[in-house]
């Protein structure tokens, strides 16, 4: 699938000059932003693979959108605006901009950072985001994911869903959960796994997910 981009620019020229130049690098540009006052709550629900955002706007800022969007996602976003000023580069970096990128730019130079950003993202992604059996596990944000239901996990319920989706259809000993758990097994009731164990059982429940998704291997361990 083509990763879409989404485009927040106020000049129409330079709008469509920068989407052509998406189209022929084989991505797709999304410019359907105008009211520049909900550019941030139109990307949080179009969930566009990067944004390409412009300092200067009407109506608002490109900081403040910024701000906006990174509170509720690490959607890469690249900043393109003639402000040499380097405050406004320090402050865009802080506020969680990936990349700044001045005016008037090289397509070479931009199609660059795009796919640069493009890469640390899918890289970020799939460290932290498994996936198995439409069952989706946020290991950064602790939470578990099943047919649009989610729930929030525990530490130890987070660990051992890691765990086990890492290495799926798997036996992972009860030992090796343990040790992932509390670093060792040498001073904890065995009955403390399974009650750790009976908890994500029910969480997952809780989502719908199917019983015999996590599975006991009776003498050996469990997996899924």
């Amino acid at each position: 699938m083509k990763p879409r981009i989404c485009i927040i620019e106020d000049d129409i020229a330079l709008r469509t000059e920068l989407a052509n130049i998406l189209e022929l690098s084989d991505m797709t540009a999304d410019v359907s932003v105008s009211d520049f006052s909900q550019a941030a709550a139109q990307v949080i629900a179009s969930q566009p693979d990067c944004v390409i955002l412009d300092l200067k706007l009407p109506q608002t800022d490109g900081h403040k959108i910024c701000r906006d969007i990174r509170a509720h996602t690490s959607v890469p976003i690249i900043m393109l605006t003639s402000s040499e000023n380097e405050f406004d580069e320090v402050l865009s970096m802080n506020i969680g901009a990936d990349d700044y990128v001045t005016k008037p730019y090289r397509p070479a130079v931009l199609l660059a950072r795009i796919h640069a950003a493009l890469r640390r993202s899918a890289q970020t992604h799939s460290d932290t985001i498994l996936c198995y059996k439409d069952v989706e596990l946020n290991v950064s944000q602790a939470t578990v994911s099943y047919h649009g239901k989610s729930a929030q996990l525990t530490r130890n319920e987070q660990r051992i869903l890691q765990l086990l989706m890492r290495q799926p259809e798997t036996v992972i000993p009860r030992s090796e959960i343990m040790c992932a758990l509390w670093e060792s097994d040498a001073f904890i009731d065995d009955n403390t796994l399974t009650v750790n164990i009976n908890r994500l059982r029910k969480t997952l429940s809780s989502l719908g997910v199917a019983d015999d998704f996590l599975v006991t291997r009776r003498g050996l361990g469990y997996s899924i």
